[in-house]
């Protein structure tokens, strides 16, 4: 099983949803954070003052998968949230040892 964790921009996220379902993948978890790369953040007027955004707003997808659908769930992921531009995100994969299924104990691949 693999954990593939994927940042990119908030603007994709419905896209790569979307791809991820027609993919057959059942569930994931998506968290707004902020980080900066070689996009570097970007200069901001206000009030008057000029201030620095260093952090930009990223959107985190994380979703728990059978090694064997791990390559095709990764390549939609990026077709689906590439834009061309600096600051499209990168995808992360783990090897994921073990998940339990709270409600009903299911272990293993029949949990996710």
């Amino acid at each position: 099983m693999k954990l593939i964790t994927a940042i990119i921009k908030p603007s994709k996220l419905d896209d790569v949803r979307q791809a991820l379902s027609s993919l057959g993948v059942q569930g994931m978890t998506v968290t707004e954070v902020k980080g900066f790369g070689r996009q570097k953040g970007h200069t901001e007027l206000y009030r008057g003052a000029e201030y620095v955004v260093d952090f930009l707003p990223k959107t985190k997808i994380e979703v728990a998968v059978s090694a064997d659908m791990a390559e095709r769930v990764i390549e939609t992921i990026s077709k689906s949230a590439k834009t061309g531009k600096i600051g499209d995100g990168k995808i992360f994969v783990f090897d994921l040892e073990q998940v339990v299924r709270i409600r009903t104990s299911e272990t293993g691949t029949s949990a996710l």
